[in-house]
């Protein structure tokens, strides 16, 4: 076990920072799709205010 402890150690590093990497890569995803979408309109809508 005392051999092994260092890259038991580096393990539990390496998964912490997989996972975190994963998280802050979907919030990252998420707020760049609510920014594309906020000010969005549908192009019906458009059209039928402009027949009008």
């Amino acid at each position: 076990m005392g051999n092994y402890t260092i890259y038991i150690i580096l393990g539990v590093v390496a998964v912490i920072y997989v996972l975190s990497s994963m998280i802050s890569r979907r919030q990252s995803k998420d707020r760049k799709s609510r920014k594309f979408m906020d000010n969005y309109e549908s192009p019906k809508k458009e059209e039928k205010e402009r027949d009008r």
